[in-house]
């Protein structure tokens, strides 16, 4: 794989048959680094989300059975969210994620960090909700925007040297 084969800007599908979103990109980093860059509480307040808001972590125990809750805050106002981890591992992340304004809508999260060599990784997650209407909703809450600019963000940690292995 060339670097122009790169997946330098998320993709982001929507499962015809099932109410799942996947997301997929590629990062200038090892499976260790992403793995902390998810995991770290001050390296995620500073690259998650849209350039608009600002995040706040307010719980935050990141390991298989522990929990977080973190606050987005923009202009208009504060988003929270919370989820429990799954499962912590070196190569691969599950939690589910809920937005409190929107307390039904529990997602189970999944993330794989492929390894591809020459100091490039690819990130797979992917995300089950309970109903289309859901799926739905999440795609049209303006994730785009918080994915991408949120994965630049970490880029630049990552360019940056922030983010340790």
């Amino acid at each position: 794989m060339t670097t122009t084969d790169r997946l330098t800007t998320a993709t982001i599908e929507a499962d015809p048959d099932l109410p799942i979103i996947r997301i997929t990109r590629d990062f200038r980093a090892t499976p260790a680094q992403l793995v902390r860059a998810h995991m770290d509480p001050e390296l995620f307040a500073a690259w998650v989300g849209p350039k608009s808001v600002s995040t706040r972590i307010d719980h935050w125990d990141a390991r298989t059975g522990g929990s977080y809750a973190f606050t987005n805050i923009d202009a208009d106002g504060e988003y929270s969210f919370h989820g429990c981890f799954h499962e912590v591992s070196e190569t691969r992340l599950v939690q589910t994620f809920t937005y409190d304004g929107w307390p039904d809508g529990v997602s189970l999260d999944t993330m794989r960090f492929e390894d591809l060599g020459g100091g490039w990784t690819r990130m797979h997650s992917q995300s089950l909700l309970d109903s289309f209407e859901g799926r739905n909703g999440m795609l049209e809450s303006g994730m785009d925007v918080g994915i991408d600019e949120g994965y630049a963000a970490l880029d630049a940690l990552l360019a940056d040297g922030a983010v340790e292995a």
